[in-house]
């Protein structure tokens, strides 16, 4: 058994110590934030863009706040211009 999945079995039994959630949920929220969390910055613009863009939002609107979210993220990514943005979107 490797030590990262002991931590998440730990922190999943944490979870149902401190919540109301069962082991299977609990299991199901670690995994999402992992997923969150291990999503690439590429990755990261194109989910955004993506959701932004269903809302009716514009590239000119869409790109500046993604800058803006990139550098809150947990594990910051470089930073990378508007012009960066819009080839990571599309090519």
């Amino acid at each position: 058994m490797s030590t990262a999945r002991h931590s998440y079995e730990d922190l999943i039994a944490h979870l149902t110590r401190t919540t109301s959630l069962g082991p299977g949920e609990a299991a199901r929220v670690v995994a999402e934030v992992v997923a969150y969390f291990s999503e690439s910055a590429e990755e990261y613009v194109r989910r955004r863009h993506g959701e932004m863009k269903a809302r009716g939002l514009t590239n000119e609107r869409i790109f500046p706040c993604i800058a803006a979210e990139l550098s809150a993220r947990r594990v910051a990514a470089p930073e990378l211009s508007l012009r960066q943005l819009r080839r990571i979107v599309y090519g």
